[in-house]
């Protein structure tokens, strides 16, 4: 697959004004987040009853991005310090690109991350220390057939899956002629009134040695779970302390155990293992996402039970804090706890990994004037991308209820 960019732009706000507002400030739950780029892309098929061609198609994707990155103003400026967003009509780098051969043939082979990641914009989940990093970056794939690939590369300081989905719908109804409203506006405020930052972040709260190593990562592998084997899952989780795990949880706890089995078989030996997932904390204070952070100790125990695994993980999305109070009062006792688990790790003494859940996210209907997408993809770790590991992506597959996960390890190849 041959891959040739033909032009490039900055897309800036629509409008001028910008600049008259003040800084848009993180919360002290963004300035927590990694500093990487998480990818995806949208697969769109080229519709055979539409009156559009493709440049007209292109160029009302730009103006209504540029409509969009109104709405959405902090996604076109610059982050400061880990304090603050700024500077507000830089814009949003914009590529268009030609791909040989057909899109169906493509979305056939949704495995080959190679190719996969040779359509976005920029690398994704590496550690970013360049303070004029864009929040966003666009590139538009065109193949042979007329089909398209909206890859996208969000900033993962302000934007999670939920700030994701919000942008996309906007900018999708921007680009269909519609007003755009932006569905849940208090993304764009409350979380930095509910959890002010701090502007001198303690430089272990990052937690930078836990996902990011030297490059020894491998390629990253897909594994497709189908419904019958889902169902499994949840059978063996059950537990008296968990009756009805989801189906999300069942499958997580068995990638979590056959993780602490890859790392046994690999060290010889069975050390504690700490799992960190994203959780939405938005259903009961609408800011933004925590962090929930479960921990299997193996001290007396012969076997990794799988129901046991599955508890912890619901025992820690459901207790994590969701208070501001809570949370701003237990920032210092929370980046000791990270001291402490980084310390376990590049001591030897713990594996870490990291969980990220994209099910349901999007809910497949962006459409942006060309018809809805024929294919949702979360690229993942390549050979020229090393710096990530032990990341573990869920989201939908093709099949009916079956589940996609991407898996960026170490060790992969034992699982």
């Amino acid at each position: 697959m041959e891959v040739e960019i033909t032009s490039k732009h900055m897309i800036k706000p629509s409008s001028s004004e910008l600049h008259l507002l003040e800084p848009f400030k993180l919360s002290l739950l963004d300035q927590l987040g990694t500093s990487m780029y998480s990818p995806g892309i949208l697969f769109y098929a080229k519709p055979s009853d539409s009156n559009i061609n493709g440049s007209q198609f292109l160029e009302r994707l730009k103006q209504s991005l540029s409509k969009a990155k109104t709405q959405f103003y902090p996604a076109a400026g610059r982050l400061k310090n880990n304090f603050f967003i700024t500077d507000f009509n830089e814009g949003v780098p914009y590529a268009e690109a030609r791909v040989t051969g057909r899109l169906s043939d493509f979305i056939e082979q949704t495995d080959n991350v190679e190719a996969m990641n040779r359509l976005l914009p920029c690398r994704p989940f590496r550690n970013i220390q360049d303070p004029t990093t864009p929040q966003l970056a666009v590139q538009v794939n065109i193949f042979d057939c007329g089909g398209i690939a909206l890859a996208l590369c969000f900033f993962h300081k302000i934007f999670d899956a939920t700030t994701v989905y919000a942008f996309l719908n906007s900018w999708a109804a921007f680009s269909r002629g519609s007003n755009g409203e932006i569905p849940n506006p208090v993304l764009l405020g409350a979380s930095s009134r509910l959890f002010p930052p701090i502007e001198s972040m303690p430089e272990n709260a990052a937690m930078k040695s836990l996902f990011f190593n030297d490059g020894r990562c491998k390629m990253t592998r897909s594994f497709v779970f189908d419904a019958n084997a889902i169902t499994t899952l949840v059978l063996k989780a059950k537990s008296k302390s968990l009756e009805h795990p989801s189906r999300a949880l069942a499958l997580s706890a068995f990638l979590w155990k056959h993780a602490i089995q890859a790392s046994r078989s690999v060290s010889g030996t069975l050390k504690p293992s700490i799992l960190f997932q994203p959780v939405n904390i938005r259903p009961k204070l609408k800011p933004m996402f925590g962090l929930a952070i479960s921990m299997y100790d193996p001290v007396g125990k012969k076997d990794i039970d799988l129901s046991e695994l599955a508890y912890l993980l619901r025992e820690a999305t459901e207790s994590a804090p969701n208070d501001p109070q809570v949370v701003l009062q237990g920032f210092k006792t929370m980046t000791e706890q990270f001291s402490h688990v980084e310390e376990m790790v590049s001591n030897g003494d713990a594996e870490c990994y990291l969980l990220s859940n994209w099910l349901n996210t999007l809910d497949g209907k962006e459409d942006f004037g060309w018809g809805k997408p024929t294919l949702k993809s979360i690229p993942g770790i390549d050979s020229q991308n090393r710096e990530m590991r032990n990341l573990l992506y869920l989201k939908n597959a093709r099949l009916h209820r079956a589940i996609e996960v991407w898996v960026g390890y170490l060790v992969q190849k034992y699982l």
